[in-house]
């Protein structure tokens, strides 16, 4: 059976109220930790994108 790694992206706002797109790929646990680092440094709407490989995520 193969291995499948599953890229992570996120997606939020900023304190100015600009939408943000994460460039780089995380692993879950990752993408979680960097979720709770935005959200404290006052980010909104941060959500964690399911990506492939070599695919960045879209603001929204």
């Amino acid at each position: 059976m193969p291995i499948t790694m599953q890229n992570y992206a996120l997606t939020w706002t900023d304190t100015t109220g600009k939408a943000r797109a994460s460039s780089v790929a995380y692993d879950e646990s990752s993408a979680n930790s960097r979720k709770n680092d935005l959200e404290a440094a006052g980010a909104t709407d941060v959500t964690i994108v399911p990506i492939r490989p070599g695919e960045l995520p879209q603001r929204r």
